[in-house]
């Protein structure tokens, strides 16, 4: 009987951590027999078009109902969960099955310390492996006590799929970008103000012309600033159209200074635009600078507007030498080949005997 891959979320939306779960569970689907538990929502149905089991739950208790047939019926288990409560009821339950399994708790970060860093150290004394998707995410996890003998990274990544079906914008014929787009929430640890306050301090940028994709709770402040004072920034709010955006665009900016990995920087180079991103964070990993992108000094809207300027002026060469950077990144640091094998070598340990 193939080993079940349960991978259990604690959001049922469809952003980045979603998005790798399910793009993880289609491409070991030949290894594991894939199964999603996750709150109703729209990760679920998108597991049912991909033809991969799902079922819903909306409270820890209900979780532990849903886990519990699987443990029941398998003699072996490959558990995933985002969750730590999650991964309790997972180690709670097996006590008493007492299944052969390996045990995976997946750290995506965010912008929240103790939940997304802090409660982590809880799983210290077990034997759940913590997978960290950026070497900044590892960092947070040790400064927030987690023992770093338990965690491993593995980056995330594009399915060959998305690289390959994505618009794409043709090559730079031109010097200088003019179209530049911003994938993000709208939330005070984004700081999209930044690049306002840079806009104000410089009107020279006006040239440039900014849309910003997403939605949050600084969507209409920001929305009415710069409609006030800053004419050629666009705050679209949410739209599922982002691969259409990226792909008109010359460049995507990336301005959150702590954000855990950044998977529109992994889009855009799948869109063929070149990508400045902050010098901290997890988005800084991601960009070599001068080779697959640029970086600015985070949180400093003088580094900011100076590169913003410089790139307004880049040869054509210069850019399209970025987004070759870029296309060599994406098949192979983050590609699906590479990191599902990843994967697939650390639950393959549920078969050693």
């Amino acid at each position: 009987m193939t080993t079940p891959l349960v991978y259990a979320l604690h959001s049922g939306n469809l952003y980045g951590t979603e998005r790798m779960a399910l793009a993880t569970l289609e491409g070991l689907r030949e290894r594991f027999a894939p199964v999603l538990l996750a709150p109703p929502g729209p990760a679920l149905a998108e597991a049912a078009r991909l033809g991969i089991p799902g079922e819903s739950f909306a409270s820890p208790r209900e979780f532990a109902r849903r886990l519990q047939p699987w443990l029941a019926r398998h003699r072996r288990v490959a558990f995933v969960a985002t969750g730590v409560v999650h991964s309790l009821a997972f180690l709670t339950l097996n006590t008493w099955y007492r299944r052969k399994s390996v045990h995976v708790h997946l750290v995506h970060g965010g912008t929240d310390e103790r939940l997304s860093y802090g409660r982590k150290r809880l799983l210290n004394p077990t034997g759940a492996v913590l997978v960290a998707v950026s070497d900044f995410v590892r960092e947070r996890l040790i400064a927030n006590g987690v023992a770093p003998d338990k965690i491993r990274v593995i980056e995330n990544f594009l399915t060959d799929e998305r690289v390959r079906n994505a618009p794409r914008r043709p090559p730079f014929a031109g010097d200088g970008v003019r179209k530049v787009v911003i994938v993000s929430r709208i939330d005070p640890i984004k700081r999209v103000d930044l690049l306002l306050d840079a806009l104000d301090r410089h009107p020279e940028l006006g040239a440039l012309s900014f849309r910003v994709l997403g939605s949050g709770w600084d969507l209409e402040t920001l929305r009415a600033r710069a409609a006030a004072r800053n004419p050629n920034v666009t705050f679209v709010g949410f739209t599922a159209a982002v691969a259409e955006e990226l792909a008109t665009a010359d460049l995507l900016l990336h301005v959150c200074p702590s954000e855990p990995f950044g998977l529109a920087i992994l889009e855009a180079m799948a869109a063929g635009i070149p990508v400045l991103a902050p010098d901290s964070g997890g988005a800084a990993l991601l960009v070599e600078e001068g080779v697959s992108g640029g970086r600015f000094r985070a949180d400093e809207i003088e580094s900011l507007a100076a590169r913003l300027r410089e790139l307004h002026a880049a040869p054509a060469e210069r850019l399209n030498r970025w987004v070759a950077g870029g296309d060599r990144a994406l098949a192979t640091r983050f590609s699906q080949t590479e990191r599902l094998a990843d994967y697939e070598r650390l639950l393959a340990e549920v078969d050693d005997d």
